[in-house]
């Protein structure tokens, strides 16, 4: 296995395959690099080189008991990339990948990255509160806390049926990608899964946001029902130079559902 070994000594694994300009792609909770097993394939056959980490806690790194938080996150990507010395890269994130991304790019590889693109993202900042009303209420993220931490097994087995919008009328659970997200939920930290619910629900990204100035690409299904879609347009509008692509009736997991659709959009984005 690629495997390094980041300040704190805790191990990150990684994939790194192919040649060309580099593309990283950053999971979302509680998943690994293989939920990117679509777009890794796509890209590699597209000629560029992809690379995918297992975030901390996650997956086959190693399980610490420190540092489930966005800026550890970000700085052990910040460790990878040194690593692997990338350059005129493009970082994509989903869901909570999406606030490693940008909070990357803005404290650790402006002079790394040349794009980036947020895939139905947890910015700018989830949670309701005075400054953000129509955000997501801490007692939906306590109820997920809840269930991680003291149920993870079944509440992991029913959590990827609003994650894929299967509960919608006419859809139906597809078998083989609901074991495939519950394998690798279970793979990871019962411990850094837990704490992640605070770092992707209650980190503020506004400042990042503003900071970043490279093309960012900002993706988001109208239907997503974990990360509302009206975090889309509010990141999109803290940006510098950003272009919105909302999907009617897509769910939050369109990089697996959609993927034809996802794939070919960022090509573009990155080809542009």
């Amino acid at each position: 296995m690629s495997i390094i070994k980041v300040k704190d000594g805790t191990e990150i694994y990684y994939k790194d395959w192919g040649t060309g300009q580099p593309i990283v792609f950053h999971h979302g909770w509680p998943l690994s690099a293989d939920d990117w097993d679509n777009q890794l394939m796509f890209f590699l056959q597209k000629g560029y080189r992809v690379i995918a980490h297992d975030r901390r806690g996650h997956g086959r790194s190693g399980q610490s008991g420190t540092g489930n938080d966005m800026d550890t996150y970000a700085a052990d990507v910040a460790e990878l990339t040194a690593a692997l010395d990338l350059k005129d890269a493009i970082h994509i994130g989903h869901s909570t990948g999406g606030g490693e991304v940008i909070r990357y790019v803005a404290k650790h590889g402006k002079e790394r990255v040349a794009k980036a693109v947020l895939i139905s993202a947890v910015t700018p900042i989830m949670i309701q509160h005075d400054e953000n009303p129509d955000g997501v209420p801490i007692t939906v993220f306590d109820e997920i806390r809840q269930g991680t931490g003291f149920n993870r097994a079944a509440f992991f087995y029913d959590f990827p049926v609003a994650f894929y919008g299967w509960n919608r009328e006419g859809q139906e659970v597809n078998e083989g990608i609901k074991h495939n997200w519950w394998r690798q939920g279970m793979m990871g930290s019962v411990l850094a899964h837990y704490e992640g619910i605070k770092a992707f629900s209650e980190s503020d990204f506004r400042e990042d946001l503003k900071s970043v100035e490279i093309p960012v690409l900002v993706l988001h299904g109208e239907d997503d029902q974990i990360v509302p879609s009206n975090q889309a347009p509010k990141a999109a509008a803290l940006l510098r130079n950003s272009k919105l692509i909302t999907y009617p009736g897509f769910p939050h997991g369109m990089p697996t559902t959609e993927a034809d659709t996802i794939n070919n959009d960022i090509l573009a984005f990155i080809q542009d």
